[in-house]
């Protein structure tokens, strides 16, 4: 087992300690694709999974879901949060066991979700559905000093409800000088980087779980693909994620290093519970409002 760089107290001293009423942006991994953000003084936490539900739903399967990290805190302890989102309906982004103590630590959170998954959203959290803030690709939400904007991903192939909302979403965020996309799950496909287009990336948050001997399509980025990604969107920096969770889907950031150096692509790679501080890098001031 993986034990996190930081986890429970140790964490919690931690994410406090550099909770500072400036401009500054402080993220810290944990695990999968979760990552909280924190920003003049407020806190959004990304795609949270801090639970073992899948590990209990495949268990004796054959395809057993077995931790290869530990959790980093359990989620009734993140009681400050201000939002959480969820990029699409695998429980590995939006899960119950989660987000139901999560919700209930942090009663004013902002729970921000797929507009076509609303309902089972609302099911795995146990809340009415106006108690969610649907979202569908090319529309934008303000939550404090977060700017929301949902761009459509393509995990394997892009899909649509029959109403034609899009189920698999990845979520720019933008606060103070900072622009920051979690691309939730997805392949590049034709159109994606053009969503993109004006937000200025500061940090990217990529999958690299595609990465596999035989190259099969897994719907994910390959860790080389994230990085040329990356460089295409011109991010100042690239962070990989969707990677060292369970034993079955995962991969090594190795290929995203290699590729990111010949590209001379800038990127951080972390380790579950570590902080990285974007006093490295300089945020950008040519956004589109």
């Amino acid at each position: 087992m993986i034990e996190p760089v930081l986890k429970d107290d140790d964490l919690l001293t931690d994410i406090r300690a550099a909770d500072r009423p400036d401009d500054g942006l402080r993220l810290w991994w944990l695990g999968q694709s979760g990552f909280l953000i924190q920003h003049s003084g407020e806190h959004l936490l990304f795609d949270p999974y801090l639970s073992d539900s899948l590990t209990r739903k495949y268990a004796g399967s054959e395809r057993p879901h077995l931790r290869m990290t530990a959790r980093p805190i359990a989620p009734e302890r993140l009681d400050f949060i201000d939002v959480v989102t969820a990029s699409h309906h695998h429980t590995d982004h939006l899960d119950g066991d989660t987000l139901r103590p999560l919700i209930a630590a942090s009663p004013r959170v902002r729970v921000v979700v797929p507009e076509a998954h609303s309902g089972l959203a609302a099911a795995r959290c146990e809340v009415p559905p106006e108690r969610l803030d649907p979202i569908d690709a090319g529309r934008s939400i303000s939550i404090g000093n977060f700017r929301i904007h949902a761009v459509w991903s393509a995990h394997e192939l892009p899909e649509t409800d029959r109403d034609g909302r899009h189920l698999f979403l990845g979520l720019v965020v933008r606060c103070g000088p900072w622009s920051i996309y979690h691309a939730g799950d997805t392949v590049d496909f034709p159109g994606l980087a053009e969503q993109l287009d004006g937000f200025g990336i500061d940090i990217a948050l990529l999958p690299i779980n595609g990465a596999a001997p035989a190259r099969q399509v897994s719907g994910n980025f390959w860790g080389d693909e994230a990085a040329a990604f990356a460089r295409r969107i011109d991010a100042r920096l690239a962070i990989p994620c969707h990677y060292e969770m369970f034993t079955f889907n995962s991969t090594t950031p190795d290929e995203f290093v290699r590729a990111c150096l010949k590209l001379d692509q800038p990127f951080a790679v972390l380790k579950a519970g570590q902080r990285f501080d974007a006093v490295s890098i300089r945020p950008r001031g040519d956004r589109l409002n």
